[in-house]
């Protein structure tokens, strides 16, 4: 007989059979996955190739010191339009990035469980899956109207607008991911919310809301409708005050490609192309600064 203090060890579990329909289900999800992947590379990918095939035949350096030409004439570049676009994204980022960055810190760090917080939650929903079409009429309301003409600054509210929620949502979702002990560990230094925010938080967090103001940034890069009834469109150099019709490449691609003229297609695709490695290079040199910062 066994001692009455011995313990018997647990019998061995065997490994549960895995009936023949779940293996079959299992395989034929996983090839549906790989096809559908396989399927979305091959469409980017002809569509990449496309775009750097016929783009690079218009690049030459005229592009980039010459004006855009007139209907049915030959040569010309885009410089006007690169000028213009730079002029229009900068300023709808000059406005977008500080708003976004404290809205997005008070929801994070003020308006957590307040009912201001969640209208603005709510709002910024809204405005994230609004038509761009939508914010180019009201800011052409707002804006064009009463001045009387189109213009920078209209082109440059209405990006800003639709840049403004992608980093308010980026901010909040960065800021929240800060680990609640270095608040209390600067809170515990005497130091006020303020400067732990500035100091802690917004270090911590700089890398995702960083990437959150380049992802801004992609995002009304290639904006076409609000620009339609902001600024418009000129096929020559704007004025100083971006008074009048301002030419950007979104605008230019739209209505060249749509153009009758092969000479006005081509610096389409040339347009195009360059918009496209613009934002391809800023998104490396992003990870090539945010680097440094999270290895410390």
């Amino acid at each position: 007989m066994d001692a009455p203090n011995t313990i018997r060890p647990a019998p061995a579990l065997k490994p549960a059979r895995i009936r023949g329909s779940r293996r079959v289900a299992d395989r034929a999800l996983r090839i549906a996955c790989l096809a559908a992947t396989v399927l979305g590379a091959f469409v980017l990918g002809s569509i990449l190739l496309m775009l750097i095939v016929e783009g690079a035949r218009g690049f030459s350096p005229l592009l980039f010191t010459q004006p855009t030409p007139g209907p049915g004439s030959e040569g010309g570049g885009i410089a006007n339009a690169i000028l213009g676009s730079l002029v229009l994204t900068g300023i709808g980022i000059l406005i977008a990035t500080p708003i976004g960055l404290m809205a997005g810190t008070y929801l994070a760090e003020y308006g957590r469980g307040s009912k201001l917080a969640e209208v603005i939650r709510f709002l910024n929903d809204i405005l994230l899956s609004a038509p761009s079409i939508l914010i180019g009429l009201f800011v052409y309301t707002l804006m064009v109207r009463p001045m009387g003409t189109y213009s920078g600054w209209a082109g440059g509210v209405a990006l800003a607008i639709i840049a403004t929620p992608v980093i308010v949502r980026t901010t909040e979702d960065m800021l929240r991911l800060v680990p609640g002990t270095l608040r209390e560990a600067g809170v515990a230094l005497g130091a006020p919310m303020s400067t732990v925010i500035r100091s802690v938080t917004w270090r911590a967090a700089s890398a995702g809301i960083v990437t959150g103001i380049i992802l801004a940034l992609a995002r009304i890069a290639g904006e076409t409708a609000p620009l339609l009834f902001t600024a418009l469109n000129n096929n020559s150099w704007f004025s100083p005050d971006l008074m009048g019709g301002v030419a950007n490449l979104p605008v230019m691609i739209y209505q060249f490609a749509l153009s009758p003229y092969p000479n006005w297609q081509q610096l389409a695709w040339a347009g195009a192309l360059l918009i496209t490695m613009t934002i391809l290079l800023l998104s490396v040199v992003a990870r090539f600064v945010i680097k440094p910062q999270r290895a410390r």
